[in-house]
């Protein structure tokens, strides 16, 4: 490290000796190691992604021939997955099934939160801690009682049975309970109560103030439990693959999944670019949600 000397003059006292590290490095220390981290733990997050990507434009098709940048690049992968496979109905059950369960548990919560944080009634500590207890345990723990569960209901009423939407959006709707109301109850805590008596006294009902007051307030954690439930909705796979078996009524995740199982390395294009197309509706509902989630984040942080 380069350094220099300068020498300060004290008025006929002995010369005091500075030595100054250069600017460079102070930068690098101070600053720039943060960049180098920064820098290798995005390359190391884009790989996986620009790996998919090449192997969806790879015209080969397969696992072996990969590249990192294959040599023609092409759509024939993203044509075959269309005219060979059912991904358009396949792609079509995981939105149905991802906005329906994200906006219906994200309803359902929000009011059970609402319940929990407004009122005190009697069983409400002991519901509060049943909920905490049921989220510990993974849903595909009762996936046996499930399966049985709906053997039955499938000969009794068919249309909620197996290989339905509504059938797998049941299930979906009960896991996603426990989390996203205990998620929501801390944030509707941190709401002053003094609003919902004002509007009490100027004649609210409880359905005006929820809708009207609580959950405009609420919009982050709504954004928030609205993407994590489409995200889980779409990207699941154990259950879907148990309860959907039909092809007509698979969604994306299990339909693409049948594609590598059997022949893992003649389908791994047609793969990569079924999972493309399947990671654009997140990605679109990230970037109109983001507004609402650092807008939520940034209101609190100026008084007036």
């Amino acid at each position: 490290m380069a350094t220099t000397i300068s020498t300060v003059d004290t008025g006929g006292a002995p010369a005091q000796v500075a030595r100054l590290g250069s600017a460079r490095g102070n930068w690098f220390r101070r600053v720039g190691w943060r960049h180098v981290v920064g820098i290798l733990a995005l390359a190391f997050s884009l790989f996986p992604i620009l790996f998919v990507v090449s192997a969806a434009l790879n015209p080969l098709g397969t696992l072996s021939s990969s590249e990192l940048i294959p040599s023609e690049a092409g759509l024939d992968n993203f044509e075959k997955l269309f005219s060979d496979t059912s991904f358009t109905t396949w792609f079509l059950n995981s939105m149905v099934i991802g906005l329906l369960s994200a906006a219906l548990s994200m309803f359902i919560s929000a009011s059970a939160a609402f319940a929990f944080s407004r009122y005190r009634f009697r069983g409400r500590r002991p519901g509060l801690l049943g909920i905490l207890l049921v989220q510990m345990f993974p849903q595909f723990l009762a996936i046996v009682a499930l399966y049985l569960m709906f053997t039955t209901i499938t000969d009794i009423w068919p249309g909620i049975g197996f290989n339905t939407r509504w059938g797998i959006l049941l299930l979906y709707l009960g896991g996603a309970l426990g989390v996203n109301t205990w998620l929501m109850k801390g944030f509707f805590d941190t709401i002053p109560k003094d609003l919902d008596e004002s509007a009490k006294v100027d004649g609210a009902t409880h359905t005006q103030i929820f809708f009207g007051i609580i959950l405009p307030l609420v919009a982050p954690i709504l954004a928030v439990t609205g993407l994590l439930g489409f995200i889980g909705s779409v990207n699941e796979f154990l259950i879907a693959s148990v309860f959907l078996t039909e092809d007509g009524s698979k969604t994306a995740a299990v339909g693409l999944y049948g594609l590598v199982s059997a022949e893992r390395n003649n389908n791994f294009g047609v793969f990569a670019a079924g999972s493309l197309l399947l990671a654009v509706p997140t990605v679109l509902l990230f970037q109109f949600l983001q507004r609402y989630i650092v807008g939520g984040l940034t209101a609190g942080a100026v008084k007036g």
